[in-house]
């Protein structure tokens, strides 16, 4: 059992640290070490504005939601892994060939990912904090009280995504089912009891940060150990055995895309993402339970804030989220495809850029929705402008940074702290202006031009380089 985990472990090390390099990814842990021993001396100014328990809740939501982003890459299955990385031959999809049961390796698997990314990330803030405590005056049990909250937090959604992968993994039907019953059954809660009580159902640790109690300690470890153990027994491996046959479906779908330059790797894009079955995941799992999460949260902050300011904040996170759609093109392919065939690095990054723009499509849906039912649909036309020039803005800075890389992005600690200095103080900026005037949300249009010249930049870099990859 632990030899396993421990292979896995050394497995998932060198895997980031071959794709970021060895220092930029040990870093990275230090790296939101600083950010969280920087952001605690902001403590006094944000509460000064903010209900202490209203920032607990958004704290605890963002550990949440690093549990959903980090389980669900149990959804994208072994074709995608394959796709990506079939050369690694990964331990966790080769237990046929182990003399050790699949539901084991699984096991392992989920153990390692709890440790391995609490260790990457949780930690490194809830020390922070804790370091920066005796300078602010704060009690040293807030802190290590926080470490313990956020903690539950992240393993709460890391084991809710788990749960439903292995739901997925046996039925997608019976996740539909499933995400249904649980919206159906939120929106109920959230119609009967009172914001406060809905906040504390959905967020537990939350809950516990503000006013602790052992109860509430063993409640918020009986559901992860419930979640976990569901996961663990729902788990079914894919059969390795079955063969999958599909129709030649290049040319007409390069044919209904023809009014794209580049139609046919479009074509090949969806294509892969449909064959994959990483489309369905990758917009549930990585766009719509992580908006989700967070659109609830702001949904409780009207007493705060204008409605329609909600749905600006709102649409400029969309935006940043939507711009990883730029990951789900690039991170499972094998680039070395490509050198194989009379195409410049740029045009390849082209097509990505117009498969992209089609997929913009979801975070539109998704901000139409959320104005509707916010009573904020006058709102609409403003909305989208904003969250799309914020999308494309990250997609020409990814492309110019990170080419057909943008996982780099993440862990490599150089790209990523660019990535934050370039792009925190553009997002202050829009948000500061939709709180002046709604009409100031169009202004956000103008990043276009620096988003165009971005990405002309990165294909002339890309062109020029000797490009690595898998």
């Amino acid at each position: 059992m632990f030899t396993i985990f421990k292979a896995m472990f050394k497995e998932e090390w060198r895997m980031h640290s071959t794709l970021f390099g060895s220092l930029n990814f040990a870093l990275f842990p230090v790296l939101i070490f600083a950010i969280a021993f920087m952001g605690a001396f902001l403590l006094p100014l944000i509460s000064s504005v903010m209900d202490i328990i209203l920032l607990s809740v958004v704290i605890h939501a963002q550990f949440v939601l690093l549990g959903i982003m980090v389980g669900s890459f149990g959804i994208l299955g072994k074709e995608v892994m394959n796709r990506r990385f079939g050369q690694a031959n990964l331990i966790a999809y080769s237990a046929r060939s182990l003399p050790v049961s699949e539901k084991k390796v699984f096991l392992n698997f989920v153990v390692k990912d709890i440790i391995y990314y609490f260790i990457l990330w949780v930690l490194p803030f809830g020390t922070g904090f804790l370091v920066a405590a005796p300078f602010l005056g704060i009690s040293l049990y807030y802190p290590l009280l926080l470490l313990l909250t956020v903690s539950l937090a992240f393993l709460i959604g890391l084991c809710v995504v788990f749960l439903l992968s292995a739901v997925y993994s046996r039925s997608k039907r019976a996740l539909y089912v499933v995400l249904v019953v649980l919206a159906v059954g939120v929106l109920a809660f959230s119609i009967r009891y009172s914001p406060e009580t809905v906040l504390s159902g959905l967020m537990l640790p939350a809950l516990l940060f503000t006013s602790f109690s052992y109860s509430g300690l063993i409640i918020s470890l009986g559901l992860i150990a419930v979640l976990f153990a569901l996961s663990i027994i729902f788990f079914t491996p894919a059969d390795s055995g079955s063969e999958k046959h599909y129709k030649n479906m290049l040319n007409s779908l390069s044919k209904r895309l023809d009014f794209l330059k580049n139609s046919t790797l479009v074509a090949k894009d969806f294509i892969d993402l449909y064959r994959s079955g990483i489309g369905f995941g990758q917009t549930i799992f990585s766009f719509l339970l992580p908006l989700g999460l967070i659109w609830m949260v702001m949904s409780f902050m009207s007493g705060f804030l204008p409605q329609q300011s909600i749905l600006f904040t709102l649409a400029v996170v969309t935006g940043v989220i939507a711009s990883t759609m730029y990951t789900w093109l690039t991170e499972f392919d094998s680039i070395s495809a490509y050198y194989f065939l009379p195409l410049k690095i740029s045009s390849v990054i082209r097509a990505k850029a117009e498969t992209f723009t089609v997929l913009q499509l979801i975070p539109v849906i998704f901000i139409v929705a959320a104005a509707l039912l916010s009573d904020a649909a006058g709102y609409i036309p403003n909305a989208i402008v904003l969250c799309l020039s914020v999308s494309f803005f990250e997609l020409a800075l990814m492309v110019r940074m990170c080419g057909l890389q943008p996982g780099t992005m993440i862990y490599n600690v150089k790209v990523f702290l660019t990535y934050i200095l370039v792009t925190g103080p553009v997002i202050l900026i829009l948000l500061a202006l939709t709180f002046v005037s709604p009409y100031l949300a169009y202004a956000s249009a103008l990043m276009l031009i620096p988003a165009w010249l971005l990405m002309k930049s990165g294909f002339r870099k890309w062109d020029s380089e000797d490009y690595a990859g898998f």
